[in-house]
Parts: structure tokens; sequence; C-alpha cells
């Protein structure tokens, strides 16, 4: 069975779909970290942001663009973090590219500066260095 067949990202329930372009579609994050993530996806199956051609990737940051637009509409986030974990040892867990738009929102964590430095915990308070 070829990995577009069991890839969930090739799959879509097209009902699902906010907002797609020839090259990209975007849909709500399954399991997502606050209200409005969402993912943006090549249609074409590819694991890795550096597999795509630089048409695909235009069209997947055109539509991170016009999804932050309809986010900031309907639920107005205060802030926005992006992100692509490329590669097993980066955290990626399905194996078709995706850039998680997460919606931050003012009190959504106790203390945001860091954002996605959070990776790496131990490096993630760089501000605390200098209060030794």
């Amino acid at each position: 069975m070829s990995a577009e067949a069991t890839c969930p990202f090739c799959r879509l329930d097209p009902a699902t779909i906010l907002l797609e372009n020839e090259f990209a579609r975007a849909f709500p994050d399954g399991f997502p970290v606050t209200l409005g993530h969402t993912l943006v996806v090549p249609k074409r199956h590819v694991a890795s942001f550096f597999e795509t051609t630089p048409e695909e990737q235009a069209a997947l940051f055109y539509l991170v663009g016009r999804v932050r637009e309809l986010l900031l509409e309907r639920h107005a986030p205060d802030g926005f973090n992006i992100g692509v974990n490329d590669g097993v040892a980066a955290g990626q867990t399905v194996p078709h590219l995706h850039v998680h738009l997460i919606p931050r929102y003012a009190g959504d964590t106790d203390d945001p500066r860091g954002g996605v430095r959070w990776i790496m915990p131990v490096k993630a308070p760089y501000w605390k260095r200098d209060e030794r």
C-alpha cells in the first residue's frame, strides 16, 4: 500500500478543508493545542519542507496568511506561532509536511516568552541566564 493511501492528510474529508489553492490546503488540526489551531499542507504527498518546489512553498505560506486572516475574524487571537516539525528527530509524527498555525491568546500560558524555543526546555528561558 502506498504512503498516500494511508496518509491522513492525503485522505482528508473535503468538508474539513477551510481554504485551498492549486498546491495546498488548510484544515483544523485534529488535536488542537489552542482554539483555531490549523494545519496547512501541500496537496502533493511529501514528507519534508525541503522536498517542496518553490511554487508549493509559496502556496503554503500564502495560505498561512489567509488562514491567519480567517482566524483573526473568527477568534481574535493575540498572536500566532508558526511551526514545522521536519523529520522524526524534530517531532514529526505524520510523514506528510504540515505547517502548524497556532493562534495564541493572552493568558493561554503563564509566560509565553521563548515561544517555539520550548522544544528544548533547558535552553528556552534564555532571559534567565542573565539572572544567575
